[in-house]
């Protein structure tokens, strides 16, 4: 069944956002949807507490890696203030052996899936190529290429159906990535083939400069029904609804029925990545009315109401940051650069002429340098 919710189209249908599926509403209030509230019947207060333990300590590492950059430590970083929501509630809903596929802004994807410290910073610093080790989180490296991941994930499903395997793919990408080829191409594979793979776009308002509204005059969960895709638009600063769609469409691909579609509607709080400037192109007040829709504090709202949020639980939540803030300054800061050479390694399975040639090249390259401080 195709699940969209539509928008009259005399509205503003791209940007809106009250016509999603949501549980939790900005204030914290819990409210019933016909097509989510199955999937999360198991949902205690305890799952919600840890639901809302991890938004937590995202947005502490993603906090520690903005002030590593300003200070020099990290070349780069994507800000994901806002989009923890949709990170940790859909990651949350994949099996251990399912494959997730980021871009470069799903830092809650990374921690759910068993990150470290130093797999948060390191690819930022350009010690490495990239950090996480794919084996054991079951999550490729973060994609920088705007929507390729999907065409990754795409095959890598394809695979899975092949091998007669349970497991299914995630790819996970933007609104302004939807305007790739990329992302239309893999669409059309996923679903010719009907390939275990679910699509979850995080519709955050601006691709980089560009607003969504010129990506998209329609909702982007109503692009995937025309490629044979059912869909879902989700409030994507709820993580019950985001947990509860993730369930759903992952139950729709584990089970044979090919891909599905989450446009999680959400908002970039913080610059596109640290050297962009936001406000030459947004509102201030609008980015102040999609702070009072944060996701961490709409839970908490919720928490308090039904009895769940004592001083324990805040202590418990701040130093479960701490300990993760800390551990991400600390690898940034005691990084050991590799040798120059190193970049060579570990870029193809085995050793081949062409490689090392190249590897002679930069060698001599490297010497130059030497001559010239022998010399001085």
């Amino acid at each position: 069944m195709t699940m969209v919710h539509t928008l009259n189209p005399t509205e503003e249908p791209a940007t809106d956002i009250e016509d999603v599926a949501r549980l939790i509403r900005a204030d914290g209030t819990r409210v019933s949807d016909p097509e989510l509230d199955r999937w999360v019947t198991d949902v205690d207060h305890e799952t919600l507490r840890s639901l809302f333990r991890d938004m937590a300590v995202v947005r502490r590492i993603d906090t520690e890696g903005v002030a590593l950059q300003r200070q020099g430590q990290l070349g780069l970083w994507a800000p994901c203030h806002g989009q923890e929501a949709v990170q940790i509630g859909t990651a949350r809903a994949l099996r251990p052996a399912d494959f997730a596929f980021p871009s470069y802004r799903e830092l809650g994807v990374g921690f759910v899936r068993g990150a470290e410290p130093a797999d948060m910073v390191l690819s930022w610093r350009g010690e490495v190529h990239a950090t996480y080790d794919h084996r054991r989180m079951r999550t490729a490296p973060p994609q920088i290429i705007i929507g390729a991941q999907t065409l990754h994930a795409v095959g890598y499903a394809m695979g899975v159906q092949r091998d007669g395997g349970e497991e299914i793919a995630a790819a996970y990408f933007g609104d302004g990535a939807t305007s790739q080829g990329d992302v239309n191409e893999a669409m059309v594979f996923a679903s010719s083939f009907s390939a275990p793979v679910v699509f979850v776009c995080s519709n955050n308002q601006w691709a980089i400069s560009e607003p969504v509204s010129v990506q998209a005059r329609f909702p982007i969960a109503g692009r995937a029904p025309g490629f044979g895709i059912p869909s879902m638009r989700v409030d994507g600063n709820d993580v019950l609804a985001c947990l509860a769609a993730m369930r759903w469409a992952a139950e729709h691909a584990r089970s044979g029925q090919g891909p599905a579609f989450i446009e999680a509607v959400t908002y970039r709080i913080g610059p596109h990545t640290t050297s962009d400037d936001p406000t030459r192109y947004r509102d201030a007040e609008d980015v102040e009315q999609w702070r009072r829709r944060d996701p961490l504090l709409r839970l908490e709202a919720l928490l308090r109401a039904d009895g769940a949020w004592d001083d324990a639980f805040a202590a418990d939540v701040a130093q479960a940051a701490d300990h993760w803030g800390a551990g991400v300054r600390d690898a940034a800061l005691h990084a050991v650069s590799r040798e120059p050479l190193a970049v060579f390694d570990d870029v193809y399975a085995e050793p081949h002429a062409g490689l090392a040639a190249q590897q002679r090249r930069f060698a001599r390259y490297l010497d130059g340098f030497s001559d010239e401080e022998a010399g001085r």
